[in-house]
């Protein structure tokens, strides 16, 4: 069973849309493009003639161009999230299409799709931030992007009966190294937080370490998701709830996926922008969470709260209220690019490592880690990562500090006979004993003051850090 067809006009190209059947009697949409709006209306009278006689076939992938355009149609617009739709778009029309488009699909086999990827490391890259001047060539992390969608969109065509083998799924990818990512020591980002003049970057340095937070959540935080009562600071209970970010899309992705998850489209400074920054729910369920907040941090919030209520009521209607924590003068989101050039500003002035935003969040797992004593489930609660092995396989390195004590204390107590018996009490040595308070984990404050790094971190709270 085949419905009617229709035409659609996708940019310069036009598409003849009809719904197809499978033998379960589930619905696909099927889509045939066209470069010109003649050829479209051709070939929709064609479909609708042979579908009234009775002879109409649903026509199969000849080339890889064909699979991938009916691989976008079918799979991306329903798998796919924003920014993955734009990432996979951009990787295919500039790197898979022009190189391998028209090859037939029945001439691909692994051998093919090797040679395919190393011959791919000696063309000329795209222009791009990180190749202005276009004299780079694609890199081995470029080409892992590719098979990872050639292998799936491989993977659907034989699912669909298109291909009989997927030629990806056994070929040899160029390996490359993942750059590790360097991250702020506490003493590094209290320097940094001290010597910041900027309120917004003061107030993102604070939440994306204490809450572990994606810039884009951060962007996306709203005051109905902050609890920063009186009763809540006083009780050490004070909480923010991530369930939305900010994110900058283009504006074909939000009409291709019919502005799924989108919860806001901000109004755009430019009429010809081709993106538009949108409120919209996170991608995955395990990013969405409660993460309690210090004290300290829950003030600065209800200062800036206060101040944000004088602003409003101060500009009345021409307040754009979105109830965003981090807004404009006029209530829109703080842009991305603002914060990352005034944090650049600070790193350049304070001679600090050259980090991205981003490690902010690395910085936040990388103490919580040590300060739980590596309770990798409880962090990966204020991450929002989906797996708890992703926190040990991105941050693990981090605890080799950690490891290395622990290979030194055997070293100490076995091998040296100073405590052959963890269990046995040490002889007094005169010291004066030291009286924890009650309610105080004495173990965990211990870990915490033989942390030369936490140890700084504390001290610079204690001298009360303001905005």
């Amino acid at each position: 069973m085949i419905n009617l067809a229709s035409i659609q006009k996708r940019g310069k190209k036009y598409c003849v849309i009809y719904r197809i059947y499978n033998d379960e009697g589930k619905a696909q949409q099927k889509w045939e493009t066209y470069d010109t709006e003649a050829a479209a209306k051709k070939r929709k009278l064609e479909v609708e003639y042979k579908l009234s006689v009775g002879t109409f076939e649903v026509p199969k992938c000849v080339t890889v161009k064909e699979l991938l355009d009916e691989y976008v149609n079918l799979y991306g617009r329903e798998k796919w999230g924003f920014s993955t739709y734009d990432g996979n778009i951009s990787t295919i029309n500039n790197y898979i299409i022009p190189t391998i488009g028209n090859k037939k699909l029945d001439q691909i086999d692994n051998h093919f799709i090797e040679k395919y990827y190393q011959e791919l490391l000696e063309m000329p890259a795209v222009k791009s931030s990180r190749n202005m001047d276009e004299s780079g060539k694609v890199t081995a992390a470029t080409v892992e992007e590719i098979h990872k969608i050639l292998r799936s969109c491989f993977r659907q065509a034989v699912k669909w009966g298109i291909m009989k083998k997927n030629p990806a799924t056994d070929a040899t990818v160029p390996k490359h190294k993942t750059e590790e990512r360097e991250i702020w020591t506490a003493e590094m980002l209290m320097q940094a937080i001290e010597t910041c003049e900027n309120k917004w970057l003061k107030i993102a340095f604070h939440l994306c370490f204490t809450a572990t937070l994606r810039i884009g959540e951060l962007l996306g935080l709203t005051w109905d998701c902050v609890e920063i009562s009186q009763k809540a600071i006083d009780s050490n209970s004070a909480y923010i709830i991530i369930n939305k970010e900010v994110e900058r899309i283009s504006k074909k992705a939000v009409e291709v996926l019919k502005q799924k998850d989108i919860i806001q489209i901000f109004p755009s400074m430019r009429k010809n922008n081709r993106t538009v920054r949108v409120l919209k729910e996170p991608k995955t369920d395990s990013s969405i969470r409660k993460v309690y907040i210090p004290s300290s941090v829950a003030i600065l919030l209800a200062e800036l709260r206060e101040e944000q209520k004088e602003t409003i009521e101060a500009l009345g209607d021409m307040y754009e209220n979105y109830n965003l924590v981090m807004a404009t003068s006029y209530g829109l989101p703080l842009g991305e690019s603002y914060l990352r050039d005034k944090m650049q500003e600070v790193i350049d002035r304070e001679g600090l490592p050259d980090v991205v935003f981003h490690s902010l969040r690395h910085t936040s797992v990388t103490y919580k880690l040590k300060l739980s004593g590596g309770d990798i489930k409880a962090v990966q609660g204020d991450s929002g990562h989906a797996q708890a092995d992703m926190v040990t396989e991105v941050y693990g390195h981090i605890l080799d500090e950690d490891r290395k004590k622990n290979a030194q204390l055997i070293e100490d107590a076995f091998y040296k006979k100073e405590n052959l018996n963890p269990d046995m009490k040490r002889p007094d040595t005169g010291k004066k004993k030291i009286e924890v308070p009650d309610g105080i984990d004495a173990e965990a404050l211990m870990k915490v003051l033989n942390n030369p790094e936490m140890a700084a971190l504390l001290a610079g709270l204690a001298k009360g850090v303001t905005v």
